[in-house]
This record gives C-alpha cells, sequence and structure tokens, in this order.
C-alpha cells in the first residue's frame, strides 16, 4: 500500500466518523518556542491550552513534521528520520478514551479491502498508563485484547507539554515484528522488535509547575480535572508504511527509497553492502526529501534559524554525496525524484518546484566551492594537529574555517570525528561570542551615540518613557526630561554644542523598521537646537541628538518640538512604497519572495527581499506597472491598533524575525497591501506621484535588492534619463529609439577588439614555449620547468603552454611542467608530465597537491595532466619552489 493511500485511508475513516479534515499547518510554526512545528498537534494548541476556542468538535489531519534534535543519527540507525508525517485524530470536548480505542483499533485491524489496514489483531500490543485503570479496562473488556498483551508503563505513559496546562495519561499500539528482531516480553522489553504505531493522549488533568522548574518532568502536581476533556493521537504514516511495505526502515517506504536509489546509481554504491555507505545515502535520501519540503513552505537557506537547519542539511547531503564518490551536481538527479515521490500528497512541491529547485541547486553549487577550499584548510588543521601529537583542532582554525570559509562548526565536528580527533568547541564559542559582541557593540554605538547606556537608565527611571506622537501631528510642546553630553547627564547647555535631548513626549519619529529618523528644530525660548538624529537606546526611550544654534537648552525647560515636515513625507512616500513593492514582488514571485529587509529615506528605498536568482527585467517591468497603478487608484492608507491573532486572521504579512507584542499596529493601503508596521506613510498612496525602479541586484545566496525613487526624485531621475537619451542621440546622429541598437553594434565592436587583442596576447605568450623548455633545470635526470605565468592568462592558454612546453622536452628524458598565473581573485595551477616521467612514478594528480598547498587551493586530475585553483595568489613561487623539491625527493627516494 502507497503511502498516499495509507494517508488518504486515515483521513477518510476519521471523516467518514464525523471529523473534520484539516490541511497539514505549515512546517513554520507560528508557536513562537518553535522554530519548526515538530508534532502532529501543534497546530491544536492553541486550542487545548484554552487559548482559542475549539473550530470543531472532533477534528482529523496529517501533520508535517520537522525534528532536528538529533540530526547527527539521521542514517546511522534505521529510526532517524528529520521529515516525518504525523496522522491524528483530535476531540475537543466530545469523545473521550472509549471512543479514541475503538476508532484506533477498527481502523488498524479492519481488512485492507474494507479500506481498514488489515493488521493481525495477534501481533498488536497495547500499552497504558500505570494507573490508568479506566483505559485498561476498556482494552481489555471493550475492544476485547488478551491481557497478556496489555502492559502498564510508568511516565513513558503520561503526556504534558513542559508546563503548567493540560496533561494525562496515554496508550500506545505497538506491532510485533517477528523472534528476528529481538526476544518476546513485549514493548516493556525495549529494542527493535516492538515498535510504536500509534499514541492515543488522554487529556484529563491540569497540571502546576515542576519542583524542577520549566521543562518536562514528572515531579509537578496534579491541580484538578480539566473543565473539557480532550483527544490527541498521532499515528506515525511512516512506521505504518514501513510495516505495510513489508520493508525494514522508513528509508525503503516508496516515499523515500527512490532518492536513496538513485544517490546509490550516481555513486555505484550498493544500499546494504557497506554500513558507511548505506550511511551516507540515508542521509542524502532524508535530508534531500526534509529540504524538499521546508522549502516548499518557504524555508531558504540561510545562516540562522530555520534557515540553517534547512541549510546545514542541504550540506550535509551534498558533502555524503562526495563521500561516496560522487563530484558533479547531485541536486538536479535527486530533487525532481523526491518531487515525484511526494507531490501526490503536497501539490505544491510540484507547483513550485522551480522555485523550490532554483534555491537548492545554488545552495549546492555554492557550497561545492566551500567545500573544496575548505577541506584544504582542515585537512591542513587536521595534520598539523598530529604532527604536533595533538588529538583536539583549535577554536581558532575551526573560527578561520566558519568565518573565511563559511564552514559550519557542525560540519568541521563532523569531519574531526571522521578522524578520530575533537575540536576545541568552547574556544570556538568565544570566538563567535567576541565577533558578536563586536557586531552589537557597532550597532549599540549607533543607538547609543558612544555614550555609556547609564544616561539613558537613569532618565528612564526617573522620568519614564517617551510618548510617540508622530503618527497624529509633526509639532508638539513637550518638556525637556533629560540632557546628555559625552555620556553624561548635564544641566543645561548652549550655543554650538552638540547635545542629545530626551522630552516627555515627541512627534519625532526614531530610527527603526528600516526607516531612517525625522529631523528638525526644538525651539526653547528664543533658543533653537537643529535636530538631526533621532534614536531609541533603550525600550521606550526616544533620544534627540543635534546641535544647539542659539540660546540655551536647560532641563526641565518647556520646548516646542516641530518636524521637517518635508522630508518626514518624503520619508513616508518612500515608506508606503516599500510596502507596495513587497505585496507586488510577491503576487509575480511568490509567496515566499518576503522582505529580508530595508531601507527608506527621503524619496528614495531599498528593499530586500527572499528569491533564488535574478528577477527577469519582464517580472520587474510588471511590478513597477502595478505599484504605479495603485498609485493612479489613490487607495486610501490606514493604520489601526489589533491583536497579533485578528491580523493573522485577516492576513496582514509580518516580517519573520521581528518581535511583536499582543498588540500590533497594521497599515493598509486600501485592500491591496496589509503589513504589520510600526513606521509613517502618506494618508494616499497617489501622494506617492511616482515610483521608479533603479536597479535589481545579489547582496548574498537567495537574497535580492530592488533600488526605488519616489515622487519629485523619481521625476527628476526621468528627466536626467530624457536628457542623457537626446545626448546620445545627437552623437549617434540617430532617432532616440535606435539608440540602443547603435550602443549594443559599438559594444560587440568593442568585444570583438579585445578579443582580438586576447589571442594576440595568447599567441606571444606561447611563443615562449620553446624558451621555457630551453631552460628546463636538472632535477636528478628529470627535466623540470616551473613557469609564472603572466597575471589574468585564461585556463585555456596556461593549459596549452604546459602542454607546449613538454611536447618540446625530449620523449626519451622524464619531463614536469608546472605553471601558475594569479589574478585579483587568487591562483590557477597546471602540472603536466610525459610518458618517461610517468615511469618514475611522477604523476600530475599526485603533483598537483604539492603545487596548491601554498597557494591554499586544491587540484586534481589524471596522471598525465592535472590543474586547480587557490585563493592565495602570493603563494605562486613557493609552490613551484616546494614542486621542484619534492620531484628530487621523489625521484632520490627520499620522500
Amino acid at each position: 500500500m502507497k503511502t498516499s493511500d495509507i494517508r488518504a485511508r486515515f483521513l477518510g475513516f476519521f471523516e467518514e466518523n464525523g471529523h473534520t479534515v484539516v490541511p497539514s499547518a505549515s512546517l513554520i510554526s507560528n508557536d513562537p518556542t518553535l522554530l519548526l512545528v515538530n508534532a502532529g498537534m501543534v497546530p491544536f494548541k492553541p486550542y487545548f491550552t484554552g487559548e482559542l476556542a475549539p473550530k470543531w468538535d472532533r477534528a482529523t489531519s496529517v501533520q508535517k513534521c520537522v525534528r532536528t534534535v538529533d540530526i547527527e543519527e539521521v542514517g546511522q540507525t534505521s529510526r532517524h528520520g528529520s521529515f516525518f508525517q504525523m496522522c491524528g485524530n483530535f476531540s475537543f470536548g466530545d469523545y473521550f478514551k472509549k471512543k479514541a480505542a475503538r476508532y484506533a483499533w477498527e481502523l488498524m485491524t479492519k481488512s485492507q479491502s474494507d479500506s481498514g489496514f488489515g493488521f493481525d489483531e495477534s501481533l498488536l500490543w497495547v500499552t497504558v498508563h500505570t494507573d490508568d485503570d479506566e483505559a485498561h479496562d476498556i482494552w481489555a473488556n471493550k475492544i476485547g485484547i488478551d491481557s497478556s498483551r496489555i502492559q502498564r508503563l510508568g511516565k513513558d505513559n503520561f503526556w504534558d507539554m513542559g508546563v503548567p496546562g493540560p496533561c494525562g495519561p496515554s496508550s500506545e499500539i505497538f506491532v510485533d515484528r517477528g523472534a528476528e528482531f529481538g526476544p518476546d516480553g513485549g514493548p516493556e522489553t525495549g529494542g527493535d522488535r516492538f515498535v510504536e504505531l500509534w499514541n492515543l493522549v488522554f487529556m484529563q488533568f491540569e497540571r502546576g509547575a515542576s519542583e524542577a522548574g520549566a521543562g518536562k518532568g514528572y515531579d509537578f502536581p496534579i491541580l484538578g480535572d480539566l473543565p473539557a476533556k480532550n483527544i490527541d493521537t498521532g499515528l506515525g504514516l511512516e512506521r505504518v508504511a514501513t510495516q505495510l511495505q513489508g520493508v525494514d526502515n522508513l528509508f525503503e517506504i516508496d516515499e523515500v527509497y527512490p532518492v536513496l536509489d538513485r544517490a546509490a546509481a550516481l555513486s555505484g554504491k550498493k544500499y546494504g553492502a557497506d554500513h558507511e555507505d548505506d550511511v551516507r545515502l540515508r542521509v542524502v535520501a532524508d535530508h534531500v526529501r526534509t529540504g524538499l519540503m521546508l522549502m516548499a513552505d518557504g524555508v531558504t537557506p540561510a545562516n540562522d534559524g530555520r534557515g540553517y537547519v534547512l541549510r546545514r542539511m542541504l550540506r550535509r547531503a551534498v558533502r555524503s554525496m562526495r563521500l561516496l564518490g560522487y563530484d558533479d551536481p547531485a541536486f538536479p538527479e535527486l530533487f525532481s525524484i523526491a518531487r515525484d515521490s511526494m507531490k501526490s500528497s503536497y501539490a505544491e512541491v510540484d507547483t513550485d518546484y522551480e522555485r523550490i529547485s532554483d534555491y537548492a541547486y545554488a545552495e549546492e553549487e555554492q557550497f561545492a566551492s566551500t567545500l573544496r577550499a575548505g577541506t584544504t584548510i582542515f585537512d591542513t588543521a587536521v595534520a598539523d594537529t598530529k604532527r604536533a601529537g595533538g588529538s583536539q583542532v583549535s577554536g581558532d582554525k575551526a573560527f578561520q574555517l566558519h568565518d573565511t570559509y563559511g564552514f559550519p562548526i557542525d560540519l568541521t565536528l563532523e569531519m574531526a570525528a571522521e578522524q578520530g580527533i575533537s575540536v576545541d568547541e568552547d574556544g570556538f564559542r568565544r570566538l563567535m561570542g567576541e565577533q558578536r559582541d563586536r557586531a552589537k557593540a557597532d550597532a549599540a554605538g549607533r543607538k547609543l551615540g558612544g555614550a555609556d547606556s547609564s544616561a539613558y537608565r537613569k532618565i528612564l527611571d526617573t522620568s519614564g518613557t517617551t510618548t510617540f506622537t508622530g503618527y497624529a501631528e509633526i509639532e508638539r510642546e513637550s518638556r525637556v526630561a533629560g540632557l546628555i553630553r559625552a555620556g553624561q547627564g548635564i544641566r543645561g547647555a548652549g550655543e554650538g554644542e552638540e547635545i542629545e535631548i530626551v522630552l516627555d513626549s515627541t512627534p519625532f519619529y526614531a530610527e527603526g523598521g528600516g526607516q531612517q529618523p525625522d529631523n528638525g528644530i526644538i525651539t526653547i525660548g528664543d533658543g533653537q537646537v537643529e535636530i538631526f538624529d533621532v534614536q531609541s537606546p533603550l525600550p521606550g526611550l526616544i533620544v534627540h541628538r543635534g546641535r544647539v544654534l542659539s540660546g540655551e537648552v536647560t532641563d526641565g525647560s518647556s520646548v516646542l518640538a516641530s518636524v521637517d515636515i518635508n522630508r518626514r513625507r518624503a520619508i513616508s512616500r518612500a515608506h508606503t512604497a516599500t510596502h507596495l513593492i513587497h505585496q507586488s514582488v510577491r503576487a509575480h514571485l511568490g509567496e515566499s519572495a518576503t522582505q529580508a529587509g530595508s531601507l527608506n529615506a527621503p524619496g528614495r528605498l531599498r528593499f530586500d527581499f527572499l528569491t533564488p536568482g535574478a528577477v527577469p527585467a519582464s517580472v520587474l517591468a510588471d511590478v513597477e506597472e502595478e505599484v504605479n497603478a495603485i498609485l493612479m487608484d489613490d487607495l486610501e492608507v490606514r493604520a489601526f491598533l489589533t491583536t497579533q491573532q485578528h491580523a493573522r486572521e485577516i492576513g496582514a504579512m509580518a516580517l519573520f524575525g521581528e518581535k511583536y507584542g499582543d498588540t500590533v499596529r497594521v497599515v493598509e493601503v486600501g485592500d491591496y497591501a496589509r503589513e504589520l508596521c510600526g513606521g509613517t506613510h502618506a494618508a494616499r498612496s497617489g501622494q506617492l506621484g511616482m515610483v521608479k525602479l533603479l536597479s535589481e541586484a545579489s547582496i548574498g545566496s537567495g537574497v535580492r535588492r530592488v533600488e526605488a525613487l519616489v515622487g519629485l526624485d523619481a521625476f527628476q531621475f526621468l528627466a536626467r534619463e530624457h536628457v542623457l537619451v537626446a545626448q546620445l542621440a545627437e552623437s549617434f546622429k540617430v532617432p532616440a529609439d535606435e539608440v540602443p541598437d547603435r550602443v549594443a553594434s559599438v559594444v560587440e565592436k568593442l568585444k570583438a577588439a579585445e578579443k582580438e587583442i586576447a589571442k594576440l596576447k595568447s599567441g606571444a605568450i606561447l611563443d615562449k614555449a620553446a624558451d621555457y623548455a630551453a631552460g628546463a633545470t636538472d632535477v636528478f635526470g628529470v627535466s623540470f620547468v616551473g613557469v609564472e605565468g603572466p597575471p589574468g592568462l585564461a585556463g585555456n592558454d596556461l593549459r596549452s603552454l604546459a602542454l607546449d612546453i613538454r611536447g618540446r622536452i625530449p620523449a626519451d628524458r622524464p619531463a614536469v611542467v608546472a605553471a601558475t598565473t594569479t589574478s585579483d581573485k587568487g591562483a590557477s595551477f597546471i602540472v603536466a608530465t610525459n610518458d618517461k616521467a610517468r615511469e618514475w612514478r611522477l604523476g600530475a594528480g599526485e603533483i598537483i597537491k604539492v603545487l596548491a598547498e601554498p597557494m591554499g587551493g586544491r587540484g586534481g586530475g589524471k596522471d598525465d595532466i592535472a590543474q586547480g585553483g587557490g585563493t592565495n595568489a602570493a603563494g605562486a613561487a613557493e609552490g613551484l619552489r616546494r614542486t621542484e623539491h619534492w620531484v628530487g625527493q621523489r625521484v632520490t627516494g627520499s620522500l
């Protein structure tokens, strides 16, 4: 029975029994305590805890789940997988133990011809909690299971969420796999013979806090019965599929094995022949499927959060393929197979496959280069460690691998373990902490203006928070709550001094959420302070930085705070334009193209968003046209406060990574765009005038940046563009609409000229081959030629040069040719040997490693010719010197 059929039978059975079928929630959890949904009941948690009233009395679902706590164990055993599907049926104050048990037993034992799973009753065992006589009685006397196959267990059969709230005993259904998997004795014996398939949780009590504090425990008090008893069950879909498909483990079921089988074929391995290879094949199969499902739900590779979970799994899959001996891109072969295996249950993996594959292929390509460079550095570090008699790679070397070469610490730990050594994790964490502290200090320096936070804390403790009134007004009478100069509180300041002013209330917007701060004037009697920056160094405190233009400002003074209205309006127009661009980008590229950063400045904006590749010019043109059409519609821009839950229900976008309180501010542009936002905005979309997209480019893996102008700045840009086109048309003596063709023609001619120049340069270099061959060094009977080629020499030309030199050396004499060239990106190098040299055990594939090391690179190839690249161009001369020395050692037998 296919896994998708098992899934359909489960949902169909409970739908026939009055349950509402609830689609799987996204793997991206709304629960702030979870990165990813890791259990079937997670989407229903608010109903069980009483946060929300249940929408149904009975529900059923097959929930996608990801667990990564024991990711290192994936593949090591046949049980550990990171992605799984949990079938569940739920009762919210409706039926309880008796019906839950009857439903489970009926579906498990009903014949397959009658839409059941068809398990042999004699192979099924049940466990109940030690004190749950009611459940024992139901299984034995109502269901009719032989009491010898019902076992009472302790805390393993009691469920709670780790915090005060609902809890209760549970009951589990196990299947006996047979004597070949272990001794008899039922589930209490442990081991692999008895496998849990279904867990039924009976939520009937309310628990208090554990004596040990938060977290799972068995020492919490039971406060009493819940007002309504609930049912939460979980049937492991992969586990049931394993049994019904007659295979040994989850990696061999129909949704997983095709990927494993293709990985084995690509690498020339046979599954089941070698344990280490089997582990790697299982890692590939599991991580490719999990990666597919995560990306289908909008997760993209990143260096933190759930994006890092995805990146780590994709990179483990790539490295596993390399360890299996397959060095070519594997994801184009594997992801399409995972898609075909999963699409019957989750159509989104098929309909969104182009975006998913773009991210996957890009991640593999990026990591392949990282792996090449980092592995060389790692191998050197391991060799140095062992040579020094140590057993631990230093923390600074692990940090260098992470910081310079993008090697995750998890990968370094795995590779070290494979070499039988450890890593100084404490040293690594310390260096990472120092780096984070420096970054935080830099950010704090902007917020604090170089001041010690104690001065701000004192004002906050004394005068309280600052009331922001800038949504409704741009001018306000206020009182000076505190003055700071050079990090110290002061009583007053005079003309020419730069100071920081805290007011009890202010219309000035403090920089935040990508929006630049307001500027303006604070008037004190006959004096004025020019405000050029506004920050919020502590939550609730707004600090105005400025220069006293005239008069004197004193603590406690009454002032008039006036925002520069033109600057405010220009920034607000840019912020509203950002919302419109965000909405339009998502409409054209998919909902996963979410904001990853922004800058809203007077008349201009910068918008960063997640997407795997370059955005076609046609799509950008469509986005720009759509946004400007919204401006023509002159939609009302409205802001209001509401609860987080209501904001989600009405579809307001929230930025991942941002922290929101229970009450949130929603900004709407008509019915077109709706986001959680604390910034200032135009009153109507028509006030933006015009939005002009200037550029689109990559700023990191999977992150693109659009820059745009808004309002008068956009008009002025187009005016300048018009003048420029007119000047070009005049220069080329053609109409304006023919300028692009004429420019393209000139560029083509320039490219042709550059190619001809390069050809002449290449010819001049190759003409020197005879001179290089004639100047070969005799190294104990070997003709050795070491060439530092001119910078920027093309790889094909370097290869041709080496082969030409080798061909000019008499065939009866061993010849080794090593050549290098450098560029601002690093170095390229090549080694060529003739037949006679190879008879002397001088193979290019071995020699290239010696040449590569000083250049921080690696290379490979055959015995007659090998090539590679490195990051340290300055090591080229040293590489040639070491190569010549190595050749001498090999010939004289001193290696």
